[in-house]
């Protein structure tokens, strides 16, 4: 089966000034990301990572380049296109999961169809089933912020796939928990992708992670380089190798002193 573009990233870089600093967060350069896929972005911290991603949502238009979804440039587009865009092609989970204090979990993943003109009822129904389809459905009257990390993030899952959007995209969503909570989340990513066949575009600096992709962009001081899908395996026992060889380094310096 021939392999559908989703996303180009042409030429595309991103500077910005802080004081009288001028910082290049994307370096200008060129990948895509297919359909239907599970791309994972890559580098350590401070890499560009989320700069890339938030080009990527329609948050941040780059300096220079162009970002075509579906073939269209989505930065060209008038202020209602582009916010039709991340309303109805994107489910996002954020670093921090913003959630509103006064309101339950079934509010809460509610809210994104209440912006979309949906009626309470309405809304609430699409949310059972988006509480259903991550196995949280017994959740709907707690309130998220009282819950564990783990169970914050497959309720934030829930919040991203309520308006069925073709893209979910997830910035560091095991950022924040144990080994254990994160490879159930990351599970959650693969089960869905397989199931839905939606487009998941993930971001983190876990190297373990990297061989769920079918697809990688790594990021380095801004830098971005895709990897096919036969290069996956071999790419990640190098980077892994090169992770361990660097803390053999550092502990035998560390041993001298």
């Amino acid at each position: 089966m021939k392999r559908e573009i989703l996303y180009e990233v042409d030429g595309v870089a991103l500077d910005f000034s802080v004081g009288e600093q001028h910082v290049t967060a994307v370096q200008k350069g060129s990948i895509f990301i297919p359909k239907g896929e599970i791309t994972i972005i890559f580098g350590p911290s401070g890499s560009g990572k989320s700069s890339l991603l938030n080009i990527l949502s329609g948050l941040q238009k780059p300096t220079s380049g162009n970002l075509r979804y579906k073939s269209e440039n989505i930065y060209v587009s008038n202020q209602d296109s582009l916010a039709h865009y991340r309303a109805h092609e994107l489910g996002i989970i954020y670093q921090t999961n913003y959630w509103v204090k006064s309101l339950d979990v079934l509010d809460n993943v509610a809210l994104p169809l209440y912006f979309l003109g949906y009626s309470r009822a309405g809304a609430h129904d699409k949310a059972r089933r988006a509480l259903e389809r991550v196995n949280m459905q017994s959740y709907t009257h707690k309130y998220p912020y009282l819950l564990s990390g783990g169970e914050q993030q497959r309720i934030a899952f829930a919040r991203a796939i309520v308006n069925d959007a073709p893209v979910i995209i997830a910035d560091e969503p095991t950022g924040n928990l144990d080994s254990k909570n994160g490879d159930r989340v990351i599970e959650l990513f693969t089960e869905f992708q397989q199931n839905e066949g939606k487009t998941i575009i993930l971001v983190t600096h876990n190297l373990e992670y990297l061989p769920i992709a079918q697809h990688l962009v790594q990021i380095q001081d801004g830098k971005m380089t895709q990897i096919e899908h036969k290069d996956i395996t071999p790419t990640v026992k190098q980077l892994l190798s090169d992770v361990q060889n660097r803390i053999s380094t550092l502990a035998a310096k560390g041993a001298k002193k």
